[in-house]
């Protein structure tokens, strides 16, 4: 019995110990959270500040495009044959003419055999009418016969010779050849691709130009180009025709654009970032880490003066561009306002802050964002 009293006696005074440790800890953090006399708060949130300046901003139209060759060509064959000569390699850059594949032909030169057979036996005839008909021993009539004979005979051989070229593939233009699997001994179809062929001096880019922009451009207008290849290098270009057309779906036309390409940097088939430059603007502009956005809206803290110091204003704004780490701004704030240049996440609205490196809790200087 007596033991049980000194448990509940225990019991007792360990839960008055912890209501007395409760009460003692909401006391203290009571002190050290209260401010001085006549409710006024100290300190607050340490931000930077930005002041709204003016910046220029590029009317840009962004769109993508591939690029191609100046000129680009699949070689096939004309006709299923044994491949008997490959006078190429994989990658060469080639002239026009350069013959490239030998086809078997041996019935082609059998033909050529036949015709010049021909002609020597029309040759023949003819310059015997012609030794007769002088004398006046033939009519003239079997002279112009043999004449006939003989520029057939000439026409056959050139049309077996032409047969016979027919089984060389040739380069029909200056340019650099791809990859190949065609083998000696390799039987190939019409139209079974046996090399790219590609002019790579230049390179063309088809992109779609909305319609509302075709009073604004004209070719030889210049153009820049970026490719994942090459991160934010840009290429310098120009507008070399638009299409007389415009899509009735897209309501864009076709624009062709010209990028020289020394060296073959951009190959044919990459895909490019196109942007067409149409003139520049002055507008009001603040950093990207000063925006917020939230669903369709965006925002900044606008820092003013308050009845406990300084404070974070949460002001909508509307955005317009940006360009190279800056958000254009349309309306919302004025030019010579300072905002909040960071930490917007720990911010909340109407909060007292203080800008780093002021002094007194007064906002410190900051210059135009440029």
């Amino acid at each position: 019995m007596i033991k049980r009293h000194f448990f509940i006696i225990a019991a007792a005074v360990l839960l008055a110990l912890m209501v007395i440790a409760a009460v003692l800890k909401i006391a203290f953090k009571d002190e050290k959270t209260a401010g001085p006399p006549g409710g006024g708060r100290r300190g607050g949130q340490e931000v930077s500040q930005v002041a709204v300046g003016q910046r220029q901003f590029s009317d840009q139209i962004r769109v993508l495009g591939v690029a191609r060759g100046l000129k680009s060509v699949n070689l096939t064959s004309p006709t299923t044959q044994l491949v008997t000569r490959v006078m190429f390699s994989d990658g060469q850059t080639v002239t026009a003419g350069t013959p490239l594949v030998e086809l078997q032909a041996r019935e082609e030169e059998a033909d050529i055999i036949q015709a010049r057979a021909n002609l020597a036996q029309a040759q023949r005839e003819y310059e015997r009418y012609k030794a007769l008909a002088d004398r006046g021993v033939a009519p003239r009539v079997l002279l112009e016969q043999a004449e006939t004979s003989l520029e057939t005979a000439r026409a056959g051989l050139l049309a077996a010779q032409a047969r016979r070229g027919d089984r060389v593939i040739r380069a029909p233009f200056t340019g650099t050849l791809g990859l190949t699997t065609i083998t000696p001994g390799a039987l190939i179809n019409p139209g079974a691709v046996i090399a790219t062929l590609d002019d790579v001096s230049s390179v063309r880019v088809d992109f779609p130009l909305p319609e509302r922009y075709l009073n604004l451009l004209r070719p030889g207008a210049s153009i820049t180009a970026t490719a994942d290849a090459y991160g934010e290098e840009p290429f310098q270009g120009r507008i070399a025709r638009i299409d007389t057309r415009v899509n009735e779906t897209t309501r864009a036309a076709t624009a062709r654009a010209e990028f020289p390409n020394p060296g073959g940097r951009i190959r044919p088939g990459m895909l490019l970032r196109v942007a067409v430059q149409q003139g520049q603007r002055q507008a009001l502009a603040v950093p990207e880490a000063a925006v917020q956005y939230e669903g369709s809206g965006a925002f900044v803290y606008r820092i003013a003066p308050g009845q406990n110091g300084t404070t974070a204003q949460r002001v909508e704004v509307e955005t317009g561009a940006v360009e190279n780490g800056f958000v254009e701004i349309l309306s919302g704030i004025d030019v010579g306002e300072h905002i909040v240049g960071s930490g917007l996440n720990r911010i909340q609205p109407g909060a007292p802050v203080t800008v780093a490196g002021a002094k007194g809790g007064r906002q410190g200087r900051a210059g135009p964002a440029q």
